[in-house]
C-alpha cells in the first residue's frame, strides 16, 4: 500500500493533516497501515520535518559585556526591540534614562563665592565713583526740555536784555533747569561739544585737510583744555579761600557754554569767510564774558552778600578779580580752538 496524502487548500487545515507553524504549510500525516512501510514512511516524515525546522535562524547570543542592545537591525526589519510595546509607547523601566546627577558641591560653592565677590566689587566701585563724580546728581543737569534749550541759547547769544540772574530754590534745593533758565545744565555743553567736533571736521574737509587722526587730535585738544580750565578754577577758588556752592559739575557746565559761540564763529567762517568768522566770534566772545560775569558773581560773591560785607574789602576784591579772570579766559580759548580751522 502507498502513502495517502491529502492536498488541502492554502492555509486551510483538513482532516488527516497537521498545520506546520514554522513554514505555514500543511504537513502530511503518515498512515501507519503496513509493516516495514509504516516505519519507513514515519522515518521519512520525521526527517522531512527536521530538515524544515533546521532552516529557522536562531538569534545570536548577546555579549554579556555590552551596555546597550543593538536595535538597528530589528528596526530595519520591522521587529521591535525587547522591552518596548507594539503601539510605539515608552520603553520599559529597565531602559528608562536616569535622572540628572547631583550638582558638584565644590562648583556650587565657587559660583556662590564668585557672585558674592562680584556684588561686593560693584558696591565698592559705585561708592568710589560717587565720591569723585556724583553720578546720582547728574540727572538734575539733564532735566531740560525744548523750551529751556531755546531760551538758554538765546540768553547765551543775547544776555544784555536779561535782568534776573538769581537761581531759584525750592526748600534749599535748586529747581530743575527746565523750570529756571538761570540754572546750569550739561545738556547744552555736551551737545555743543559734539557739534563743535562735527563742524571742525566739516571745516577741515572743505580745505582738503580732513583725516581721522587730525579730527581726533582736535577733539582731544578741546577736551584737555576744558579739564585744565576747570582744574585751574578749582585751584584758584581754593587759594582765595572762597566758600561757594559751586560744584565741579557747575564749573564744567559754565565752561562748556563757550562751545556755542565757537560753533557760530565756525559756521560764519564757512559761509562768509574770515570776515564773517571774526565778526561773529567777536560778538560771541563779548556775550560769553557778560554771561559769565553776571552768573558767577552771584556764586562767588554769594557769601559776601549774605554777610553784608562791603565789596571794596580786600578779600572781596580777590573774588571779583577771580570772576573777571574766569570770564576773560573764555574768549582766549574760543579763539585758540577755532582760528586754525578757518582760512
Amino acid at each position: 500500500h502507498l502513502i495517502s496524502v491529502s492536498q488541502p487548500p492554502f492555509y486551510e487545515q483538513v482532516p488527516g493533516t497537521e498545520f506546520n507553524s514554522l513554514c505555514h504549510t500543511p504537513r502530511p500525516t503518515c498512515h501507519r497501515n503496513q509493516g516495514f512501510r509504516k516505519s519507513h514512511t514515519h522515518t521519512h516524515c520525521s526527517s522531512s520535518h527536521t530538515r524544515k525546522a533546521t532552516k529557522r535562524r536562531l538569534p545570536a547570543a548577546s555579549d554579556p559585556h555590552r551596555l546597550f542592545e543593538d536595535t538597528s537591525a530589528a528596526s530595519s526589519s520591522g521587529t521591535l526591540p525587547p522591552g518596548s510595546n507594539s503601539t510605539g509607547g515608552a520603553p520599559s523601566s529597565s531602559l528608562a534614562p536616569q535622572g540628572p546627577f547631583l550638582p558638584d558641591p565644590v562648583s556650587s560653592f565657587a559660583a556662590a563665592y564668585g557672585s558674592s565677590l562680584a556684588s561686593q566689587g560693584k558696591e565698592l566701585v559705585d561708592r568710589n565713583i560717587d565720591r569723585f563724580i556724583p553720578v546720582t546728581k547728574l540727572k538734575y543737569y539733564f532735566a531740560v526740555d525744548t523750551v529751556y534749550v531755546g531760551k538758554k541759547l538765546g540768553l547765551l547769544l543775547f544776555p544784555f536784555l536779561h535782568q534776573d540772574w538769581q537761581v531759584q530754590y525750592q526748600q534749599d534745593t535748586p529747581v530743575a533747569p527746565r523750570f529756571d533758565i538761570n540754572a546750569p545744565d550739561l545738556y547744552i555743553p555736551v551737545m555743543a561739544f559734539i557739534t563743535y567736533i562735527l563742524v571742525a571736521g566739516l571745516a577741515l574737509g572743505t580745505q582738503n585737510r580732513f583725516s581721522p587722526d587730525l579730527l581726533g587730535l582736535q577733539a582731544s585738544s578741546a577736551l584737555a583744555w576744558l579739564i585744565v580750565e576747570v582744574l585751574a578754577i578749582l585751584l584758584s577758588l581754593y587759594l582765595v579761600t572762597v566758600n561757594t556752592d559751586l560744584s565741579t559739575v557747575d564749573l564744567v557746565a559754565f565752561s562748556g557754554y563757550k562751545y556755542v559761540g565757537m560753533i557760530v564763529g565756525l559756521l560764519a567762517g564757512l559761509l562768509f569767510g574770515k570776515m564773517g568768522y571774526y565778526l561773529l566770534l567777536s560778538w560771541c566772545c563779548i556775550t560769553i564774558v557778560v554771561f559769565m560775569i553776571r552768573t558767577l558773581r552771584l556764586k562767588i560773591l554769594s557769601e559776601a552778600a549774605a554777610e553784608g560785607v562791603l565789596v571794596r574789602g580786600a578779600k572781596n576784591q580777590l573774588r571779583m578779580y577771580l570772576t573777571m579772570a574766569v570770564a576773560g579766559l573764555q574768549p582766549l580759548l574760543m579763539y585758540w580752538l577755532t582760528f586754525h580751522l578757518v582760512h
